[in-house]
């Protein structure tokens, strides 16, 4: 029934082509062709998911075949974009289609007509691989979930528990028959003429790679050690890179031996089927045991290299002979899975052989977590160590404990039967631990290489390179994790595929082609950006008669158009159609003008004090009771720099909507009032010939206009007179200030004038309190209560009106001072 509906709508498709009298939009015979065998694939690969009897081998082939049809119909959805854009654009200029009914002229209507049919017969084949690539990708998702559905029921079945003395014997004569048919292949090969004659035509060959193995795996190491000798020898020695690589000499040539003798004892014929499975399987078990040998070593210098605070060198050889075992346990396992394979034994026997297996890694993963757990930590006193154990560390031994709990439990759930389940967990644990430990090494090796390089030696493994080399590697490792725990690499491969195609939000096509190609632009066009300002800031402006304000505003007016700029233009070079998103975008404005106003109000006021220029970088304002200097203006905020050296930072808006005094704006110009008392008595004309004198003699005071002595009048205490006079620069009006007072002062001590300071009279209300005159008969306990200390007092002392009075007197008398 969905064959009938597919074919029935192709079929309307053509239809509705042929009704617009397109005779030649149709597809090439090539492309039907291709399209034909692809319609029989799709229709034979639906009726294998509907039958859900094929292997597991046959639906990966079929998926593999899909595949590949739609990689090419996903090409084939992208051809001709430009062509078809151009013939859409032509069209759109003839103008509408005229209605039934109504004509348009003959050589518009050929040239519409002949437009339509190019454009036709370009999105016919497009429209048709859009169909088959749905298709296709739909039965790939389909194969996809039968093949997972198969690993899960296959984990999670329940099987012959291994703990059943019945299945013990049974196992053992399967063991013994296959070591058996082992041996009497080797030997009848042996003894086989074809096999002789084969080692003596190959017989060079054979004993050159016996002697390259011999060598390699006797003197691998040795030569290692001397090509450190000599490579420390270039410069970089203490550094521990050198050491690093001959780690890994140290592993790579005695495995090369290893595949060489393989490889020998392939070429000689002896090995039957059974051998020949088996000995293919050797090079990748010598490196498991090469691999998980070198992460204990690594594991070493590393606690070598901090004095063995953390484990003893004791613990550390421990743990290193407990990570060789689990190595052996890995190729224990692939051995036991490669006898099931060839054998075909039955799933008691495989649960018997499989068990052992599972227990003694168990075992191991809690001894090594006991080895871990076995001696205290040193307290970290410096707070950045402390900081850098709280963060990847704790991380780090949070997937330890996680994994151990699973290593734990599989020896539980394989007692039961589940064994499928127990090798699923406990042996993914294993490399996945193992792989950590791999990338903390390399970790530090990078950061290592890096310090070395950059001479920030130890520093430069807790460096931000450091870390984002951690998180790239992780990151790396995801897809090996994903292995280890049971994902199939055509899964990744689908997960690579969909990631390309990219993910839609909102009618906005995101992959991670578009993605790097707006960054790559919008990277070129922010770099572009800042060049063009520093070229302003530093060459050009500065020679040109524009004040400091202005070319502050011109240099920042130009990052904000250059940055504007570049992400339009790396918007529409990546290709991102935004025009679905226009309403979206229009009613988030909405809600977001509502809530972000204040910040949309100090950006406007940003932009506007970069245009009108109110105030300038370096101009000296004043702005509700905040005083300084402007140090930097931005589109949200403007910083001001406090006399007391403070920054405050001032929203945009409060300089636009506030009163804002800004003493040299335009000019530096300003006055400067100095008051001077004199005493009582004085003749006024000579304090203003003096004043006069002195402000006039004052180099920052400008003779036009001049300055002028003010008689300002009576004052409490003294005649009271002003010098007002005009600076040339007002930010030195506190020095002006104070270099006139000093000069008032000493030419008044020539001068004999007195500068009078303020007096009081204090007239006392009850003066006999004081003088001691009272009452005779309480004279003795007076003298008592003088000598005798006072108790604070327990309530306020009682005022009359009269000191009501008197107290209003005298605010007053201060507020006139």
């Amino acid at each position: 029934m969905l064959r009938q509906v597919r074919l029935c709508l192709v079929l309307v498709l053509f239809c509705l082509i042929g009704s617009g009298g397109i005779a030649s939009a149709q597809l090439t015979d090539r492309q039907s062709e291709y399209y034909q065998g692809w319609v029989s694939t799709a229709d034979r690969a639906e009726s294998v998911i509907r039958a859900n009897r094929a292997s597991n081998a046959a639906l990966e082939n079929l998926r593999s075949e899909i595949n590949e049809y739609r990689e090419d119909f996903n090409k084939a959805r992208g051809a001709n974009t430009d062509r078809i854009q151009t013939l859409e654009s032509q069209l759109k200029a003839l103008g509408p289609k005229p209605a039934e009914g109504e004509s348009e002229a003959e050589d518009i209507a050929k040239l519409r007509a002949q437009l339509e049919t190019q454009l036709n017969s370009l999105r016919v084949p497009r429209i048709i691989s859009e169909e088959a690539f749905s298709r296709a990708n739909g039965l790939i998702s389909e194969i996809d979930r039968i093949v997972r559905d198969r690993q899960k029921k296959e984990m999670l079945k329940r099987g012959p528990s291994p703990l059943n003395p019945v299945y013990w014997g049974p196992a053992w004569v399967d063991i013994k028959e296959a070591t058996h048919s082992l041996i009497n292949e080797t030997i009848e090969n042996l003894r086989s003429d074809v096999v002789r004659e084969q080692i003596r035509e190959r017989g060079l060959g054979i004993l050159v790679l016996l002697v390259v193995s011999a060598v390699l795996l006797l003197f691998g190491r040795k030569w290692s050690e001397k090509g450190g000798e000599y490579l420390r020898s270039l410069g970089g020695s203490g550094s521990g890179v050198w050491t690093f690589i001959v780690s890994l000499l140290r592993i790579l040539l005695p495995w090369l031996g290893v595949l060489a003798l393989v490889t020998a004892v392939v070429l000689t014929g002896v090995l039957g089927l059974r051998g020949t499975l088996l000995f293919q399987q050797i090079p990748y078990w010598a490196a498991i045991i090469f691999y998980f040998d070198w992460i204990g070593r690594q594991v070493y210098l590393m606690g070598a290299a901090q004095n063995f605070q953390r484990l003893s060198a004791g613990k550390i050889r421990e743990l290193r002979v407990y990570i060789d075992l689990l190595a052996v346990m890995l190729i224990l396992h692939e051995l036991a899975q490669l006898f099931e394979q060839i054998e075909n034994i039955s799933d008691a026997t495989r649960a018997v052989v499989g068990f052992p297996i599972v227990v003694v890694s168990a075992l191991l993963l809690l001894r090594v977590r006991q080895v871990r757990q076995s001696e205290p930590q040193q307290e970290q006193t410096d707070q950045e160590a402390t900081r850098r154990g709280a963060g990847f560390s704790q991380l780090v031994e949070f997937l330890r404990r996680a994994l151990f709990m699973l290593g734990i439990a599989t020896p539980i759930l394989g007692a039961f039967g589940y064994i499928n389940a127990a090798e699923a967990i406990v042996f993914p644990a294993i490399k996945t631990l193992v792989l950590i430990a791999a990338l903390v090494i390399v970790q530090r090796f990078i950061g290592t290489v890096y310090g070395w390089l950059s001479g920030q030696g130890d520093a430069a493994r807790d460096s931000l390179f450091s870390v984002l080399v951690g998180f790239a590697l992780a990151i790396l490792a995801l897809p090996i994790l994903a292995l280890y725990w049971g994902a199939r690499q055509t899964d990744l491969l689908e997960a690579w595929s969909r990631l390309l195609l990219g993910f839609d939000i909102g009618g906005v096509t995101i992959s991670p082609s578009n993605f790097l190609t707006f960054v790559a632009i919008f990277a070129i066009g922010y770099t572009l950006t800042r060049l063009l300002q520093s070229g302003l800031r530093n060459s050009l402006l500065p020679k040109t008669s524009i004040d400091p304000g202005g070319q502050n505003a011109i240099v920042s007016g130009t990052g904000y158009v250059g940055i504007f700029l570049a992400a339009l233009i790396a918007i529409m070079v990546a290709g991102f159609d935004l025009s679905s998103l226009a309403i979206v975008a229009g009613a988030l404005s909405v809600g977001i003008g509502f809530g972000l106003q204040t910040i949309v109000s100090n950006f406007v006021s940003g932009i506007i004090l970069l245009v009108e220029r109110p105030i300038s970088k370096g101009d000296w304002i004043d702005v509700n009771g905040m005083m300084g200097y402007v140090r930097d203006i931005s589109v949200r905020s403007t910083r001001i720099e406090t006399f007391d050296r403070t920054d405050v930072i001032v929203p945009n808006s409060d300089l636009i909507s506030g009163v804002v005094t800004n003493y040299t704006r335009g000019n530096t110009i300003g006055r400067v009032i100095v008051p001077v008392g004199v005493a009582y008595g004085t003749d006024t004309r000579k304090v203003e010939t003096i004043l006069g004198e002195i402000a006039n003699g004052h180099p920052m005071v400008l003779a036009n206009p001049a300055p002028s002595v003010v008689f300002q009048g009576f004052g409490a205490d003294s005649l009271d007179f002003e010098i007002r006079a005009i600076l040339r620069d007002v930010n030195w009006v506190l020095s002006v200030k104070s270099d006139m007072n000093h000069e008032i002062n000493r030419r008044f001590v020539e001068e004999g004038i007195e500068i009078p300071f303020a007096q009081r009279d204090l007239w006392l209300r009850n003066p006999e309190v004081l003088t001691g005159q009272s009452d005779p008969s309480n004279d003795a306990s007076a003298v008592d209560d003088d000598l005798s200390p006072h108790a604070p007092s327990t309530k306020p002392v009682d005022m009359t009106a009269d000191d009501l009075d008197a107290a209003g007197d005298q605010d007053g008398e201060g507020d006139n001072h």
